[in-house]
């Protein structure tokens, strides 16, 4: 009776290990491959599923968004210069059998793929683009990755190029380029205003010789601004018509 007990009792134990390893709970954000005797089946989850041991075996697969460091990349620009660029890529798995059965190791398949084709667009570009143009880089580099990581399940949904390191050589080289663009700006803006000063000289000098009356008065003004300006004697010369045309009106009144 002892020994039946026992047995019985055994059973229990071993039925209900059993049963623990039947039972999976997966959570909202993850799903189950189900494999029966090798064989993909289906895809299970989130909540409690079955797997029965021994026949069917499970890979837990993880839909969450991940973020991935590119590792820093040595890229040689389309102009031949050497610069250390790293990255940040999103993706999530859409087809976790495809994860699953389509390629070994996805992460570490998606982070090579990463790195080789980060080299290969930034490659393509001279070094003022990867400076200037980020954002379409970063679009070049994800629908590439997207579409070649489409056939593993994997959605690829943004890629961001973090630091474009260059070397003291390169950076002393784009501050004097900086320098001398900044001085050629300010000597163009200096010309223009030249122009416009001569431009405008001008347009009054062609006024004024229109208008004698208006010429005699503004040389007046002007010996007006020297003697207020000046405390010793002043000679300043008097133009003859300015004189000859003073000792007209002044006979004429007479």
């Amino acid at each position: 009776m002892l020994d039946f007990n026992l047995g019985l009792g055994t059973f229990a134990v071993l039925l209900i290990a059993l049963l623990f390893s039947t039972l999976r709970i997966l959570r909202e954000y993850e799903r189950g491959v189900i494999f029966t005797l090798g064989r993909f089946w289906k895809v299970k989850g989130p909540g409690l599923i079955i797997v029965i041991p021994g026949v069917q075996q499970m890979v837990k697969v993880d839909l969450r968004m991940v973020t991935m460091d590119v590792p820093s990349q040595d890229v040689i620009s389309r102009d031949n210069v050497s610069v250390k660029v790293n990255a940040v890529l999103y993706f999530r798995v859409v087809a976790p059998e495809k994860a699953i059965i389509q390629v070994e190791h996805y992460f570490e398949a998606t982070s090579q793929l990463a790195q080789t084709t980060l080299r290969a667009v930034l490659g393509k570009h001279e070094l003022d683009e990867m400076l200037s143009e980020r954002e379409k880089l970063n679009l070049d580099v994800q629908q590439i990755l997207d579409a070649q990581t489409d056939a593993w399940g994997i959605k690829v949904a943004n890629v961001e190029i973090k630091h474009i390191d260059l070397n003291e050589s390169m950076i002393r080289a784009i501050a004097r380029q900086a320098e001398a663009e900044r001085e050629r700006r300010a000597k163009v803006i200096h010309a223009e205003g030249e122009k416009q000063a001569a431009q405008s000289l001008m347009e009054a000098a062609e006024m004024l010789s229109r208008q004698p009356a208006a010429m005699q008065l503004r040389y007046l003004q002007t010996l007006t601004q020297v003697a207020g300006d000046k405390s010793s004697t002043l000679v300043f010369p008097v133009p003859v018509d300015l004189i000859s045309s003073l000792m007209s009106k002044t006979g004429q009144g007479g």
